[in-house]
């Protein structure tokens, strides 16, 4: 099983990890998506695909456009159902950077046919993880830049405040369909800027104050 580590807590092991798709304006224009107004785009991962900051993200035979997309990262450390915004804020435990790594020409494929665009966002090495920063330690301010370079050019910037669904909504939404959990995680969307990343290929991405995240396409 999959676990990760508060710094100077205890380890936790990784449960489900619930995803939010389209939560920058500008990142579902570029991709030619309506903008949600009233409830988030919620998609999920298994806890078997993540690796870690440093780990090599091994490109899939299958696809020709694999892309990044640097995200928030929540971790829930209480267990909620129902919950309202001041409980998602409560269940909240730590934050992290994490890379939804997707196949993005399979995900087109899908969605033109009708299906669901699961494998798209599903394979080993898929959800890359950063080091946690516990809530005690750094309180999020949602205000903080979030960037993403590859070889060292920028290709993704923007301010948490960008989200169209703060973080406390997301977490409330959530637990109205599903009982999340200590040890749940939660990509909460990227903003614009994604591209294809192709072997050989060094990514780094990062929130300012909560942590850094790096990989290499293989």
């Amino acid at each position: 099983m999959k676990k990760i580590k508060l710094k100077n807590k205890e380890e936790i092991e990784v449960g489900k990890i619930v995803c939010v798709g389209r939560n920058y304006a500008d990142h579902a224009k570029e991709m030619g998506n309506e903008v949600p107004d009233e409830f988030p785009i919620i998609f999920m991962k298994p806890a078997s695909t993540i690796i870690y900051s440093g780990d090599k993200v091994e490109h899939p035979d299958y696809s020709n456009n694999l892309q990044h997309e640097v995200e928030l990262v929540l971790l829930i450390t209480e267990t909620i159902k129902n919950g309202s915004e001041k409980e998602a804020e409560d269940a909240i435990g730590g934050y992290a950077v994490g890379l939804d790594m997707t196949l993005r020409d399979l995900q087109f494929q899908y969605k033109d046919k009708g299906e669901p665009w699961t494998l798209a966002k599903v394979f080993d090495g898929c959800a890359v993880l950063s080091d946690f920063v516990s809530k005690e330690d750094y309180k999020l301010k949602e205000n903080e830049n979030i960037y993403l370079d590859v070889n060292g050019e920028r290709k993704q910037t923007s301010s948490l405040n960008n989200m169209i669904f703060d973080i406390r909504k997301i977490v409330s939404y959530i637990s109205k369909k599903m009982t999340l959990e200590k040890g749940d995680l939660i990509f909460t969307g990227t903003p614009a800027g994604v591209s294809r990343v192709v072997k050989g290929d060094k990514i780094k991405g990062g929130i300012q104050n909560v942590a850094e995240v790096e990989t290499e396409i293989i």
